[in-house]
């Protein structure tokens, strides 16, 4: 036990969803009504397009299989993934608590019929209008993209890499001609994962990170 521990002891950020869920659970029970609408004039010249329920919820298995294969392969880029992860869903938790935010921007009726506007209406049943920015779609595809282009593991791995764009690209895409979410959302996810590249990803994050753990490597010497 005590060899498993130490070998997959970064799964103790798996905890996190026992503060993520109650408190996202208790924002859509709690925001429904009342609340500040987000909304700009762009919205209004997206079209409705249902097509897009396909990767809307491949977000779903994206984000769930991205997390179990870093967790199993490479413990280094969970820890950064995570951290990536974790500190835009809190902020996303704690401007939702302070800000009560949604739109009105699906429609009333859906221009055709057909299963994909049956997929939606069971979305539009399950899913809140509420809860909106920064985008947690947008932003945990554009996370999980990141952990696997900057994987060393994936580097030759060119269908995985580009695949992993083009589903993070038509995820992003599907929140705005689903009418999920505003565009503003979608910038506001952008913007935050600028902030994260900056911290996790970017080569003076990087340096320090190699820093520190020579640092920590230094201490652990005899004689230190």
């Amino acid at each position: 036990m005590k060899k498993f521990f130490l070998k997959y002891k970064h799964g103790l950020w798996f905890l996190y969803a026992l503060l993520y869920f109650p408190w996202f659970s208790y924002l859509e029970k709690t925001v429904t009504t009342n609340f500040h609408e987000i909304h700009m004039s762009v919205d209004d010249k997206i079209p409705f397009c249902e097509f897009f329920i396909i990767p809307y919820f491949l977000w779903f298995a994206f984000i769930g299989i991205g997390l179990a294969y870093f967790f199993l392969k490479d413990a280094g880029e969970f820890n950064r993934l995570c951290i990536f992860l974790g500190v835009g869903m809190t902020l996303f938790l704690v401007i939702s608590t302070v800000y009560p935010n949604g739109c009105h921007l699906r429609p009333e009726t859906f221009p055709r019929e057909n299963i994909f506007t049956d997929l939606v209406r069971r979305l539009y049943a399950t899913d809140t209008s509420t809860n909106l920015f920064p985008s947690i779609h947008v932003y945990n595809s554009i996370a999980v993209c990141l952990a696997v282009w900057y994987s060393k593991h994936l580097k030759t791995k060119k269908v995985i890499r580009w695949g992993s764009l083009v589903l993070t690209i038509l995820i992003i895409l599907s929140t705005m001609f689903l009418k999920q979410h505003s565009v503003f959302d979608v910038l506001t996810a952008f913007i935050l994962c600028a902030v994260m590249w900056g911290l996790v990803y970017s080569p003076h994050a990087v340096r320090f990170s190699k820093r520190q753990k020579q640092t920590a490597a230094e201490k652990m010497k005899p004689g230190y």
